[in-house]
């Protein structure tokens, strides 16, 4: 649940998403879920001549199992925040297994 909850955050902001099969696409944020399906708007296909047929989409839904990557603006990202956050989880993850 960290990383829904940080993505939560970062709704309309800018992102770049990398899939699996290799297509990178950027676009405003706009809804994340539990899955880490994103869905964007006002999206670019930053590989257009190799993907002309997406040249006319504008809004996407990406299945979370398809991401390879989310490149964020690094002013976005608060690093200590987030490996603090990372530290209380596993050490709650690893008191539950006890």
């Amino acid at each position: 649940m960290l990383f829904f909850s940080f993505f939560k955050t970062l709704v309309n902001t800018v992102v770049i998403i990398e899939l699996k099969n290799d297509i990178r696409i950027r676009g405003t944020l706009k809804s994340v879920d539990q899955y880490l399906n994103v869905k964007l708007e006002d999206i670019e296909v930053l590989d257009l001549v190799q993907y002309p047929h997406l040249s006319s989409v504008k809004n996407i839904f990406v299945r979370g199992s398809v991401v390879r990557y989310i490149v964020l603006p690094s002013e976005k990202v608060d690093r200590e925040l987030l490996e603090d956050a990372t530290r209380r989880e596993a050490a709650n993850q690893s008191a539950k297994a006890r």
